[in-house]
């Protein structure tokens, strides 16, 4: 992210579309003249493997939902008959990294998080509770296989003494295999990666041959045209505008509510049947809508309409997470790796307008947090963190595609479960999370600015 567009983050001022086409503009004609100075018109790394990305929030990639406070890589290649992929990599300085495969569907087939991950010979593992962070020597090894995962895997937090060798990115379509390589919560100071670069593919041909680089890409075919279902990303428009046919038969802002409804985000048939009303499959599996989500995370999300009120005021208790962006020299523990919310455009769209997360969010006390939604030019004066208070921003063009007053807000909960009974991992089936998640369950209402203002005294008190 370049100076400007931090300030505008932190400022809050988010452009009128009007700006936005301007800006488009200009974008486009820094794009034009990256290219003549030979640089990639994406700005942030990228190699020959990872050669789609980075995903984030502006001015990066800004597709499919990513939290914009985390950095996406995906790579797209088939492995040739015979052959063994490997990643050689080091571990970022970063709260969370993995590697993960997918299907032609955009569905998550395995993640393979870091502290899962053996280091190499005199190398650090950071992100085991306890470890050194600061650690020179961080270096690791995954291979990447054309399979299904081993059934008996489990996923989650408290798998100290696992490891996991392989991830799994089956074939589909014409022979194409997809990862995705995550980045989440780089330490203040480091690049997009975490200061720990970008894994270096590392191909041996059933011949013993070994290449690396550009002979490994090309041997991989890594520029191939994506083989990818058309929902995999988004929602297509023609779909989209159905189902909001559909809602609209159940209220004039459906399924936007006050108070609002909270969904557990399962498939895909679970995402259209928010919008036809309809109780989703009791056999519906999570995290599977497509929007290439992570293993490792699961997530709840409402639909916000400021038809019903301008600014939207949400508040919950903050599950505890291990403290690193400030370069902290130990690993932690928490309840939680990690958790953020996020403030999107609409399922056609699938744009992130921004996003906060653990460590930027202000908690109390007694451990609870208030956010803020609205459009920038109703965001009360004190809806800032030195009140106490986090914001987040609707875009002027709400869902980006239809209706200017629909915003997505999504949570995420990322690595808990075993020991920590409040976390969207926790929750048995649709309906249960206010009961699961008690007082960890974000509880929300619509008002005005002023009503804001005028309730909720800005306590200035020094903050860490």
């Amino acid at each position: 992210m370049n100076i400007r567009s931090l300030a505008l983050l932190v400022l809050g001022l988010l452009p009128s579309p009007a700006a936005r086409a301007e800006t488009q503009l200009q974008r486009l004609d820094a794009s034009q003249a990256a290219v003549a100075q030979g640089k990639d018109p994406i700005p942030g790394p990228k190699s020959c493997f990872w050669s789609r990305g980075p995903y984030g929030g502006d001015p990066y990639i800004n597709i499919a939902y990513p939290d914009a406070g985390t950095f996406y890589w995906a790579a797209v290649f088939t492995t040739p008959a015979g052959a063994r992929l490997t990643l050689e990599g080091r571990f970022p300085h970063a709260r969370y990294m993995s590697v993960a495969g997918y299907d032609g569907k955009g569905r998550p087939v395995e993640s393979v998080a870091d502290d899962l991950i053996k280091p190499a010979a005199g190398s650090t593992n950071p992100f085991l509770p306890g470890a050194d962070r600061t650690a020179t020597q961080r270096d690791y090894t995954l291979d990447i296989v054309d399979g299904q995962p081993d059934p008996r895997n489990r996923t989650g937090m408290n798998l100290t003494g696992e490891t996991r060798a392989r991830v799994a990115a089956p074939k589909y379509g014409f022979g194409q295999q997809v990862v995705l390589y995550r980045v989440y919560a780089r330490d203040l100071g480091t690049d997009e990666t975490g200061n720990g670069g970008l894994p270096q593919a590392v191909l041996t041909l059933a011949d013993g041959r070994v290449l690396r680089g550009a002979e490994a890409c090309a041997a991989l075919n890594t520029r191939q045209p994506a083989q990818l279902d058309t929902a995999a990303m988004s929602v297509p428009m023609d779909k989209y505008r159905e189902l909001l046919d559909a809602a609209a038969k159940l209220g004039p802002t459906y399924p936007a509510e006050s108070p609002p409804t909270w969904y557990i985000q399962l498939d895909r048939e679970a995402l259209y049947d928010i919008y036809r009303g309809k109780a989703p499959s009791p056999d519906a599996p999570r995290s599977e809508g497509g929007f290439y989500p992570n293993l490792d995370n699961q997530y709840i999300r409402t639909i916000l309409n400021r038809r019903l009120g301008k600014v939207f005021v949400l508040r919950g208790k903050a599950p505890t997470t291990p403290r690193t962006i400030h370069g902290d020299p130990v690993m932690g523990s928490g309840e939680l790796r990690y958790w953020s919310f996020c403030s999107n455009q609409g399922f056609a769209n699938t744009r992130v307008n921004a996003c906060v997360h653990d460590e930027n969010v202000p908690v109390g006390p007694k451990g609870y947090y208030t956010l803020v939604v609205s459009r920038a030019a109703d965001r009360p004066r004190n809806a800032i963190t030195a009140c106490g208070v986090a914001w987040l921003p609707m875009a002027d063009d709400g869902d980006g595609a239809v209706d200017p007053d629909m915003t997505v807000l999504q949570m995420r909960n990322m690595l808990g479960t075993r020991d920590f009974a409040h976390s969207i991992q926790a929750i048995p089936k649709p309906g249960q999370e206010a009961v699961t998640m008690a007082e960890y369950f974000p509880k929300g209402t619509y008002m005005t600015t002023s009503a804001f203002e005028a309730g909720v005294p800005c306590l200035i008190e020094k903050r860490p």
